[in-house]
C-alpha cells in the first residue's frame, strides 16, 4: 500500500513566501492547501504549479482573521483529506508608515494588523489543532519578521504585531506539545512584490541596496529562502519547539 501524502496548510499561499512554500512542500510529496482571501486567480495559478508537481490541491478562500472562515478552512481540509501535518501561518498584513510618522497610525490600524498578523494565526491554529493532534509529530511554522527583534519595518504596528506573534508562538508551543511542535520564522528584507508595491519602486530598490550593504551576507531574502525554513522547522527539527530563527542574511551581526 502506497504511504498516505501529508498535508500541509499554508496561509496567504497566492504570491511571495506562501506561494514559494506551497510549490515546495508540494515538490516533495506533500498535499497542499492554498490559501487566499480576495483575488482567486493567482491563488489557482499556484495550484497549478503545485498539481504539476504530483500534489493534490484545495484552493480555499479564508480570511484568517474571521474565525468562522478558519473553521470552515480546517472542516473543508478534514473532509478532503482528513488530517493536516504541518501548518504554515504566512497570512499577513501591514500599513506602510514611516516609523517617524506615529500620527500616520491610529488604534484601527493596530486592530487590523492585529487582527490577522496576530489573532488570524491563533484562530488557524486553533482550528487545525484537532487535526494536527491525529498524526503526531505535526508542526506550526508562524511567518514572523525581524522587525519583531529590531523595532524596525513597514510600520511601528506591523513591527509590534510580530512581536505578539512571536510571544503567540511560545505559548502555543507551550499549549500543543507534546503532539505538535511550533516554531516562527523571522525573514529579513525579501525580495516580494509586496513590499515593492507597498513602498513604490524607487524608495525598495534603495532600501535594497542599503539592506545588503548592512548586512553580513551582503544580500536579501528571497521567498524560497523562507520556503527552506518552514520545511525544516515544519519537517525535519524534530525536537525544536518554541524556536524563532531569524532568516535575515545576517542583517542582525551588522549595525543598523
Amino acid at each position: 500500500m502506497a504511504q498516505e501524502r501529508k498535508v500541509c496548510v499554508v496561509t496567504g499561499s497566492s504570491s511571495g513566501i506562501g506561494a514559494a512554500t506551497a510549490r515546495l512542500f508540494a515538490e516533495r510529496g506533500w498535499n497542499v492547501v492554498v490559501n487566499y482571501s480576495k483575488d482567486p486567480a493567482p491563488a489557482e495559478a499556484v495550484a497549478a504549479e503545485c498539481r504539476a508537481l504530483g500534489a493534490d490541491v484545495l484552493v480555499q478562500r479564508c480570511n484568517v482573521a474571521d474565525d468562522a472562515a478558519c473553521r470552515e478552512l480546517a472542516a473543508a481540509v478534514d473532509v478532503r483529506w482528513g488530517r493536516c501535518d504541518v501548518l504554515v501561518n504566512n497570512a499577513g498584513t501591514t500599513k506602510f508608515v514611516p516609523a517617524r510618522q506615529l500620527d500616520a497610525l491610529d488604534a484601527a490600524d493596530f486592530q487590523g494588523i492585529y487582527a490577522v498578523n496576530v489573532v488570524g494565526a491563533f484562530q488557524m491554529a486553533r482550528a487545525l489543532a484537532p487535526l494536527l493532534k491525529k498524526h503526531p509529530p505535526s508542526a506550526v511554522v508562524n511567518v514572523s519578521s525581524i522587525a519583531a527583534l529590531t523595532g524596525m519595518g513597514s510600520s511601528i504596528a506591523y513591527a509590534a504585531s510580530k512581536g505578539g506573534l512571536n510571544a503567540l508562538t511560545l505559548a502555543l508551543a507551550r499549549a500543543l506539545s507534546p503532539d505538535v511542535r511550533v516554531n516562527a520564522i523571522a525573514p529579513g528584507l525579501v525580495d516580494s512584490p509586496w513590499l515593492k508595491n507597498g513602498w513604490g519602486a524607487e524608495r525598495y530598490a534603495a532600501m535594497v541596496e542599503g539592506y545588503k550593504a548592512r548586512s553580513a551576507l551582503a544580500d536579501i531574502i528571497q521567498p524560497e529562502d523562507v520556503a527552506r525554513a518552514a520545511w525544516y522547522l515544519g519537517v525535519d527539527a524534530t525536537k525544536t519547539s518554541g524556536e524563532v530563527l531569524a532568516v535575515d542574511a545576517g542583517a542582525r551581526l551588522m549595525p543598523m
